[in-house]
């Protein structure tokens, strides 16, 4: 705790950082094998990039145009004919899921490392569940800044309004209800233990009461 900040809300933070929430949610993704990459080069030698990207599955071919950033993913992932891709329609992110099976002469010329993956099925377009995992302190700073996200790298958060951490708990019941998300309680260890007054073991038998309480240690 400092000057800034009381000794309860040093022990919420703590308590909150170790508390995990698993959130579900589906989206979008095209995956397939890489046919063929077609990069045009613009004719006045400057100019935005532009391509085409051929992939297929086992029941399907789709040609698609590239954009300058779909060009700067592909290069830097360094994607490749025979290369097994998804590519994230939200964000355009691009993923190199490993070589094709249908590639497998290339063993010997792209070494042991390499890891061989089946054609996708089915259609190219398809929606995929994807897991992401973020304590409920990070979930609190998030939204209790102007600067969201990047507010997470600035050290000191300060105290946080109660009235944020009830609207985020609020938030992941309803998502815990709706199977949206799951709780992964961790471990607390709580050291200096004769630092806390009447007040702060207050505070921890009122935590511990709730059903998201992490492990504690003293």
């Amino acid at each position: 705790y400092s000057l800034e900040m009381s000794r309860t809300e040093a022990l919420s933070q703590g308590f909150r950082r170790s508390i995990g929430v698993r959130i579900k949610e589906e989206t979008e993704i095209i995956e397939g094998e890489v046919v063929e990459i077609q990069i045009d080069k613009p004719a006045s030698g400057s100019g935005e990039k532009r391509g085409k990207l051929t992939l297929k599955t086992t029941e399907m071919e789709t040609i698609y145009d590239l954009g300058a950033k779909m060009i700067e993913g592909l290069q830097k992932e360094k994607v490749q004919a025979g290369d097994v891709i998804t590519i994230d329609k939200a964000s355009g992110k691009i993923s190199k899921l490993g070589r094709s099976f249908t590639r497998a002469r290339d063993y010997d010329a792209m070494g042991s490392s390499t890891k061989f993956v089946q054609c996708p099925e089915g259609e190219l377009q398809k929606r995929k569940e994807v897991v992401h995992t973020v304590s409920l302190h990070e979930m609190d700073v998030i939204n209790s800044r102007a600067q969201g996200f990047l507010a997470l790298f600035a050290g000191d958060t300060g105290e946080i309004k109660p009235e944020i951490r009830e609207q985020i708990d609020q938030k992941v019941s309803e998502w815990r209800e709706e199977g949206k998300a799951e709780i992964v309680p961790g471990v607390l260890f709580i050291d200096e233990v004769h630092m806390l007054d009447v007040e702060c073991y207050s505070y921890l038998n009122r935590a511990l009461e709730s059903p998201m309480a992490p492990v504690l240690v003293f």
